[in-house]
């Protein structure tokens, strides 16, 4: 077997626990993973929101499930609750999410096939206006986030609840990768939210920053790719989705030096 990645210290900054399984492809392919998460989860400060939805779930048709944190920090007190209803359609952004749903008896749940992102969402069939008219919509998510999905589900004119499930904390500070810098030990970076390269570069002083625009930061979306050259990142590569994408992208590198 090649390894593409051989002595290539590259850092996964998913959620720590998220970052397991694309930190063992890298090392399986001869890289070092570093995993520095650029976002800790944890669960809501207040559950009073979800527990009243809870109550509540049987008047909903769909609930959208934003990300597998969302599954994992709401599905559980469900169905401690009681059983998933049979009128109730899960949604979910991604197949990490699918894949958790069903793994808890919840299967058959929605999800766009190529992005995996409230636009995609938004262009599910059975999201479009017809279907969500008039229908009450549960989505469930973390602290803050990205207002699209909700909003554009109200134009449609359905009733959304939103409800904070888990809540994501930046790190306070990046000794582990300044460290690796100063050493010219830090190949890479993959990053896979946009949150996440803010919290960053908070983190940095300017001259660690010189040091981050001049590293190879492989992302997952465009939308994190334009963030990056905004924030004047030299070296920014856009990958295929999820973690097969990062993987095929960190494969095909040139890490010949410029």
């Amino acid at each position: 077997m090649t390894k593409p990645l051989l002595g290539r210290k590259i850092v996964v900054t998913r959620p720590r626990g998220q970052a397991s399984a694309l930190a063992d492809q890298i090392a399986g392919l001869g890289g070092e993973p570093v995993i520095f998460p650029l976002l800790e989860i944890s669960p809501a400060a207040d559950d009073a929101p979800l527990r009243a939805a809870i109550a509540r779930i049987d008047s909903f048709s769909l609930a959208i499930f934003v990300s597998p944190n969302a599954v994992d920090y709401s599905l559980p007190a469900i169905l401690a609750e009681r059983v998933w209803p049979p009128g109730l359609r899960a949604v979910a952004i991604g197949h990490g999410s699918v894949a958790r749903l069903a793994a808890c008896g919840v299967e058959h749940a929605l999800a766009p096939t190529d992005r995996f992102d409230s636009e995609a969402v938004l262009q599910l069939p059975a999201l479009q206006r017809d279907s969500v008219v008039g229908r009450r919509v549960l989505i469930l998510r973390g602290n803050g986030g990205r207002e699209l999905l909700a909003d554009g589900l109200r134009e449609r004119g359905a009733e959304v609840e939103q409800v904070g499930c888990y809540q994501r904390t930046p790190p306070t500070n990046a000794e582990p990768l300044l460290t690796l810098w100063r050493n010219r030990q830090l190949d890479a970076l993959t990053i896979s939210s946009s949150e996440g390269l803010r919290n960053l570069v908070d983190l940095l002083d300017v001259a660690t920053l010189v040091s981050l625009r001049r590293t190879p930061v492989f992302v997952p979306h465009a939308r994190i790719a334009e963030l990056a050259r905004e924030l004047a990142l030299q070296r920014v590569i856009l990958t295929g989705p999820a973690d097969t994408g990062i993987i095929a992208a960190l494969s095909a590198y040139d890490w010949r030096p410029d």
